[in-house]
């Protein structure tokens, strides 16, 4: 059975909320998801929470009482509450039905299996959390296997970037590494690293994609660092039409990855 909480004091409450922060979900270990929809797609990942909270109202769906007896018989926590510390939990007026906590993953390099898709994002410093969700919502739409985030990245499991992701999160692999560990990683197996760039003339829709391909997107606001761009195999470049020299990154890596898809179904 579901505990009962009604105290806005309680300790899971003050748990779950601090999850909002950085440092709080970095010493806890944690992260937070909302909605039935996310929470339901990370179960079918075989993704349980740790805790699910909701409100009464907010367990009537079949797909969440379904999530709500897995977490119990998984051993994990079943918090009944009220709307108002369910929407002290999430810091929203208006907050979903079901929140989750759950246990980040292994975001070493050495925990991916880089053999097991032809195609995989990098981000290098992403500092916008909505930019990660998108990639990572992007992956799981083209068919990659993850997102790769070298040096000073935004917190992906920030609870922005988890509802940009929307679910995908949990059905794309996730990175964590600073450029001199992922180099020697990446060139110590096959594999095309693809940066996106503005100082080539190499056309997006005409360039030699080898598979596979770890496509590199640089900062949102700068660009790949020239000493990255040199170790690139390959630069590409999507012409604009109008004044804007560039597209959002989250955009370009979307655009360019659905070319790569195009290229090799073409060959």
């Amino acid at each position: 059975m579901p505990r009962e909480i009604t105290s806005f004091s309680n300790s899971t409450v003050k748990l779950i909320r601090s999850l909002r922060d950085k440092k709080a979900r970095r010493s806890s270990g944690l992260f937070l998801a909302e909605g039935l929809r996310i929470l339901t797609e990370a179960r079918e990942e075989g993704c349980l929470p740790e805790l699910v909270a909701f409100a009464p109202a907010g367990a009537q769906h079949p797909l969440a009482k379904a999530l709500i007896d897995e977490v119990e018989a998984a051993g994990g926590d079943a918090i009944e509450t009220t709307p108002d510390i369910l929407s002290k939990m999430s810091g929203k007026d208006n907050p979903q039905a079901l929140l989750g906590a759950f246990r980040q993953p292994d975001t070493s390099l050495a925990a991916l299996d880089r053999a097991a898709s032809d195609l995989w994002f990098v981000g290098e410093k992403l500092r916008d959390p909505g930019n990660i969700g998108t990639i990572l919502r992007t992956g799981d739409a083209v068919g990659a296997g993850g997102l790769i985030l070298i040096d000073d990245c935004a917190d992906p499991f920030a609870v922005e970037t988890v509802r940009a992701s929307m679910g995908a999160l949990f059905t794309q692999k996730l990175a964590q590494a600073s450029w001199d560990e992922f180099l020697p990683w990446l060139r110590g197996g096959i594999g095309q690293l693809v940066g996106t760039s503005l100082q080539t003339d190499h056309d997006y829709r005409d360039a030699p994609y080898e598979a596979p391909v770890f496509l590199l997107v640089g900062n949102e606001s700068q660009g790949l660092p020239e000493a990255y761009e040199a170790e690139c195999d390959l630069l590409v470049k999507i012409p604009m039409a109008g004044k804007a020299d560039s597209l959002n990154a989250a955009i370009a890596a979307a655009v360019t990855a659905f070319e790569i898809r195009r290229h090799w179904r073409n060959r």
